[in-house]
């Protein structure tokens, strides 16, 4: 197409019946390149702290595999990525100059002729979303770890991981991958992340306990080199250390490495180990057992079960069960359903440990439970039910 000229440009605005004295004097005129073929473009609408994050030079990978829907990850958050339509049609300009721009260059030529290099009709909008974690337990659990001498180790046909390997495989960003490593107690063993079985982490906890309780040590100030000294005969030295770290709280004294055993976890572990092997179990034997099997010193309570066990008062005597929060679907609307499949009616503080994990940031349980549960009274008591029914 031809240039147009001031004059053409000026009788478009007469015939428009536009004022040019309120116009910006200087007029951009746009015609299509010979590339400008829509498709090759897509346009991505980032918050300014994303945006930081690209002109400083680092990354942000998309991922995903296949059948999953794709997901944007900076170095420590994960977002959804949606597509949102738009009724204008954007317009890609190179070296295109905005009005504030034309408003601070006086010296800027009466008619810009610029090319259009390519046209959009949508844009990918980025929503902050919780990392989909649940897949490193799921991959990790597939092979679980069960000592140096297993002859499964030897001869398993699963894959292995290493930090590259979950990057790509799970949809949330390295930091958050990282530390939901270190939640679910996995280590590197020869570069690759394991998860221990737990019968062995169970034999690997015991052996710890037992020299705590032969030599008599505080549960405060238990001393690592001693420990790796006493039973390195037994286990590889960094599966002892491991535990430690896993179920104390490391310190330092005088130059010497000590660990505070972490009561609560260890009450925990020895539950499950407890509750795996009954369908139910009444619940005064229970707490009676329990007590019994945990370290000299520690004190079992039922609020260190949040989210590994469940008490039903209905029934009597009363009885608890296992019913571990990671093993519950990912999905807000799926979690709802299997929870309800599980018992009709909940009250909050029961239903808390098994749906605090799908608060998005700043939302409350509160909130969750509105969207997805109705309220009812029950003996004085709120519970939630279902707002549908439940196949």
């Amino acid at each position: 197409a031809a240039m147009r000229s001031r004059a053409e440009v000026d009788a478009t605005l007469q015939t428009a019946k536009l004022n040019p004295a309120e116009l910006l004097p200087v007029v951009h005129c746009l015609s299509f390149g010979p590339q400008a073929g829509g498709g090759e473009c897509c346009l991505l609408q980032l918050e300014p702290g994303l945006c930081a994050e690209l002109e400083a030079g680092h990354s942000l990978v998309i991922r995903g595999e296949k059948d999953e829907h794709a997901v944007l990850c900076s170095k420590d958050k994960t977002y959804d990525m949606k597509i949102a339509d738009t009724s204008n049609m954007l317009l890609f300009v190179p070296g295109c100059k905005t009005p504030e721009e034309l408003n601070a260059d006086p010296a800027s030529c009466n008619i810009i002729h610029s090319q259009i290099a390519g046209f959009s009709n949508n844009y990918w909008e980025l929503r902050r979303c919780r990392p989909k974690l649940k897949k490193l337990r799921k991959l990790l659990m597939e092979d679980p770890y069960d000592g140096p001498d297993s002859q499964k180790d030897q001869t398993s046909t699963f894959s292995k991981y290493t930090t590259e390997d979950l990057l790509s495989l799970i949809q949330a960003s390295e930091e958050e991958i990282l530390h939901q490593l270190q939640v679910i107690d996995a280590c590197k063993i020869e570069g690759y992340w394991r998860i221990l079985d737990f019968d062995y982490e169970m034999k690997l906890l015991n052996h710890v306990t037992q020299l705590i309780d032969s030599e008599s040590w505080p549960l405060s100030k238990v001393p690592l080199c001693a420990c790796l000294e006493e039973l390195g005969s037994l286990e590889p030295r960094e599966m002892i250390e491991h535990i430690l770290v896993s179920y104390g709280r490391k310190y330092v004294d005088a130059g010497e490495i000590f660990f505070e055993m972490r009561e609560d976890k260890i009450c925990r572990a020895i539950a499950q180990m407890l509750l795996q092997n009954a369908v139910k179990f009444n619940l005064s034997e229970f707490e009676e057992v329990w007590q019994q099997s945990v370290p000299e010193g520690m004190t079992t309570r039922l609020d260190q079960l949040q989210g590994l066990a469940l008490v039903d008062k209905s029934s009597r005597p009363e009885t608890i069960f296992l019913l571990k929060v990671e093993d519950l679907p990912e999905d807000n609307q799926e979690r709802f359903n299997s929870l309800f499949g599980i018992r009709e009616k909940w009250t909050e503080v029961d239903i808390t440990p098994y749906i605090q994990d799908l608060c998005a940031e700043k939302q409350t349980v509160g909130a969750l439970l509105t969207k997805y549960a109705r309220s009812s009274m029950l003996n004085g008591v709120k519970v939630y039910n279902s707002r549908r029914p439940i196949s």
